[in-house]
């Protein structure tokens, strides 16, 4: 099976061109593959499949082989490979995920694609939807007790539901340990994607990331557009919002007229391979 590493600012998964291959079993690949010792390496698997209802299809697995719903940085990287690999020459596309239709802006740069503009789509907000337990329409600056600690959290759902909870000190996070308590909280009926961040600025905040199913990851671009929704919500910072991820930065802008988030960033080739 052949198979393509890309990553998206240190996000990093294992691309297979379905229009080509055929994976029988996914979620027992994506283990296989993500094994960073015993496999090739990444944060989970990503098939680019045809679609009936746009350009392709992204079907996202993490690494302990659950599925996704949608990955920002996994579709920047879609929208790489479909066109630097031939698959089409257009440089706006739609790419079908279980959290909606995405449409995609390609910057091609001497032939390639350099960098990647997602129209994220709309944020969720409402709790049952997200889903989170809570009360009220929204939960903003809402109260969470973990490991006997009060922290306030922001939830949001770009598609997968998103966590985000402001902290003094993002470098010096024990993310390891309060990572997996908030993943697996009661009060999250599927889990949750956690981002622990510090505002820098009215334009610049800093995070890192706990994602459900692959553990600490360099980048979430999904969970970059919650946080900045977040930082929004609770007037921390103005619509457009550059956000510092350990992989590198997105630009994330909220247009709250048409309600729609757009994310920007890099998407690179890692290396192709095949898989005995």
């Amino acid at each position: 099976m052949k198979f393509t590493k890309m990553q998206g600012i240190g996000n990093d998964y294992v691309y297979v061109n379905c229009f080509e291959e055929k994976v029988e079993d996914p979620s027992a690949l994506a283990i296989q593959v993500s094994d960073r010792h015993f496999g090739i390496g990444s944060d989970g698997l990503i098939l680019i499949c045809p679609s009936e209802v746009a350009d392709c299809e992204m079907a996202m697995y993490n690494a302990d082989g659950s599925r996704g719903e949608m990955c920002g940085n996994g579709v920047r990287c879609v929208g790489k490979y479909m066109y630097d690999y031939g698959l089409t020459d257009k440089t706006e596309i739609t790419v079908e995920t279980l959290a909606g239709i995405k449409t995609l802006q390609l910057f091609v740069e001497n032939g390639k694609v350099a960098k990647v503009r997602v129209d994220m789509g709309s944020p969720i907000l409402t709790p049952a939807e997200i889903p989170v337990v809570a009360e009220g329409d929204k939960a903003v600056d809402e109260p969470i007790l973990v490991d006997g600690k009060e922290y306030h959290m922001t939830c949001v759902s770009m598609g997968n539901p998103h966590a985000v909870v402001y902290v003094d000190d993002v470098d010096n996070l024990p993310i390891e340990e309060i990572g997996p308590k908030f993943e697996s909280h009661e009060r999250f009926p599927r889990r949750v994607n956690t981002e622990f961040v510090k505002v820098l600025d009215r334009h610049t905040v800093q995070m890192r990331v706990w994602e459900r199913g692959s553990a600490e990851t360099l980048a979430c671009g999904t969970g970059a557009c919650a946080v900045a929704v977040s930082c929004i919500l609770n007037g921390l910072t103005e619509d457009e919002v550059t956000v510092k991820l350990l992989g590198g930065d997105l630009e994330i802008q909220w247009d709250q007229e048409k309600n729609k988030v757009y994310m920007t960033g890099p998407a690179t080739v890692v290396f192709d391979g095949e898989l005995k």
